[in-house]
């Protein structure tokens, strides 16, 4: 058997081989430990293997909590992408925005590594029969994995979960059972549960091939920052270490329940240090849903320890954990270490409205617990806490599938009503225009975005869009607007001040000297600093003035509600 990995107690330091069956320290008794390898040889070796393999999540096998991976088990699990945010990246001023996309997954969520490490695990130690608690996630990773491995998987699921993904968890033949409580709860009935049968019980954060999985985000992270940014420089003054082969962000963001996550990733970028291959930390930003946030009031407090949350209060149930226990504290301490990162909570509405600027801005649909975390990155760049400079790397840790009634609100879709015909293919021009007529209001509130720049023209294009409906027309220059302004009659335009030719103030004295445009109200939009004398000539000309790098402020899409709607 091979011995390239032992177990550490992190509260009595003995040191012991590891069984996915043995859950505590032989000599202490304590549930908290962790895996620790040979790091000496694989700083030496590991680089030299890499080139070879897939990139997936066995491709880091010697640092694995499995003897001998099975091939037969894997489902296509890590090697998910990294993609450039571009939009967003702009919208807040920050380019460096990077998403790992964990919806790319098996079953479209970060999970699937923790299930195909464990049941990798389990499948090698000759486990036949296991038990879990899940908000829904981890059941369906699980679900899928134990199918393929021919493990017997008992999954005590809260019902706040969907009924449809209770239904698609039982379809791999795993044996369901709703609990009507929360997420702590359901932990207490399954714990209680594997004991009473003798059944291996995953513990989340306490098994280690679930820690264990999660490094791989950040050894995959590592990497393809290296290839899309190159290597890290560093200054040539003799006081820097050498450059390292690869390169960590200057942040890690994800949403977080138990925590596992972020205890993984630290760990992971931890060995990475360890083995040379990168110099720096990255700053790990933990968010929280407001209503049920007890690592960040903690944080806020300086406490040590979390205090419970009995009575969670948030529509996103996979974050709906109150009882975080020792993981805060021993995320507390290795953030503290590390000199850098933070907690902090968004509403659930601020979640909602981030899924919708993801979706409209990048494209990707991303699951509630997903929303938090981006609500959490606009709120941390608009606080100036994520520099400009920063690279930042987002876990999306899953996929809206399906998206919930409350994300999308009222009036998300339009009907349309055919009328009856006696001739069964026979439909009358006139009826399916009358009927498709009806699908959109008489005029969605017409807006003109005047700019000579065509990523910033895009730019106010995709926040308009993610916000609501309008109607958007687009000048490149001072002329094109002045035309389309009288033409089209816009509800509001948009202006920039620096075009050529015919900069923005022309067209504010072209707009305001004609009788039937001088009452459209006008937003300035502009990188220019102003003179005393420039501000004074657009004094009582315009309805706002604001800076580009501003476009993410609610004042600007306060400023356009409140003008047009």
């Amino acid at each position: 058997m091979s011995s390239h990995f032992i177990v550490r107690c992190l509260d009595c330091d003995h040191q012991a081989p590891y069984f996915p069956t043995s859950k505590a320290c032989p000599r202490c008794g304590s549930t908290w430990r962790e895996a620790e390898y040979d790091y000496e040889t694989l700083r030496q070796t590991l680089p030299l293997q890499l080139p070879s393999r897939s990139f997936d999540l066995w491709r880091y096998r010697e640092l694995l909590p499995v003897r001998t991976p099975n091939p037969e088990l894997t489902l296509g699990e890590g090697g998910t992408p990294l993609i450039r945010a571009n939009n967003l990246g702009m919208m807040l001023g920050c380019p460096h925005i990077y998403i790992k996309d964990e919806r790319q997954g098996p079953t479209a969520s970060f999970k699937d590594r923790q299930a195909a490490v464990t049941i990798a695990a389990l499948k090698e130690a000759g486990v036949t029969e296991a038990v879990i608690a899940s908000t829904g996630n981890v059941a369906l990773s699980y679900s899928a994995y134990a199918a393929r491995a021919g493990i017997k998987l008992w999954a005590f699921i809260t019902s706040l979960v969907t009924q449809v993904k209770m239904r698609e968890v039982a379809i791999y033949g795993t044996q369901v059972v709703k609990v009507t409580g929360n997420y702590d709860q359901a932990k207490k009935v399954a714990a209680e549960f594997a004991r009473q049968r003798s059944l291996y019980l995953d513990q989340g954060v306490r098994s280690i091939p679930t820690v264990e999985a999660m490094k791989t985000l950040a050894f995959e992270i590592a990497e393809q920052l290296t290839a899309m940014l190159g290597p890290p420089k560093t200054a040539n003054d003799g006081n820097q270490p050498p450059a390292s082969p690869w390169r960590a962000p200057d942040w890690y963001i994800q949403s977080v329940s138990g925590g596992l996550g972020p205890i993984g990733v630290m760990k992971g970028f931890d060995e990475l240090q360890t083995l040379g291959l990168v110099n720096t930390l990255p700053a790990i930003a933990n968010i929280q849903a407001e209503g049920c946030a007890p690592m960040v009031t903690a944080w806020r407090a300086n406490k040590t320890e979390a205090d419970p949350v009995h009575t969670p209060r948030t529509h996103i149930a996979t974050l709906a954990t109150g009882v975080p226990g020792r993981t805060y504290t021993l995320l507390r301490e290795r953030m503290l270490e590390r000199s850098g990162g933070i907690f902090e909570s968004v509403t659930d509405q601020e979640a909602f409205r981030a899924m919708h600027i993801v979706a409209k801005m990048e494209g990707i649909s991303i699951e509630p617990a997903t929303g938090v975390a981006f609500a959490g990155l606009i709120k941390l760049v608009r606080a100036g806490v994520i520099k400009p400079t920063d690279v930042v790397v987002i876990n999306c840790t899953g996929h809206t599938v399906p998206v919930e009634q409350s994300v999308l609100g009222e009036g998300w879709e339009q009907e349309v009503d055919l009328p009856e015909e006696t001739h069964e293919l026979s439909i009358p021009e006139d009826g399916l225009l009358a009927a498709l007529n009806r699908v959109t209001p008489e005029r969605y509130s017409r807006v003109l975005i005047a700019d000579d720049h065509p990523h910033v023209r895009r730019l106010i294009r995709r926040i308009m869009q993610a916000q609501g409906n309008y109607t958007l027309l687009e000048a490149k220059d001072g002329r094109t607007a002045v035309e389309m302004i009288r033409k089209e009659k816009p509800d509001l335009v948009i202006l920039d001040l620096m075009m050529p030719e015919m900069d923005g103030f022309s067209v504010l004295d072209a707009m305001k000297t004609d009788p039937d445009t001088a009452h459209i109200p006008v937003i300035v939009v502009t990188a220019k600093e102003l003179t005393n004398q420039e501000k004074k000539r657009l004094d009582g000309q315009i309805q706002s003035l604001m800076q580009k790098g501003d476009f993410m402020s609610d004042e600007l899409l306060d400023e356009v509600r409140s003008l047009i709607e």
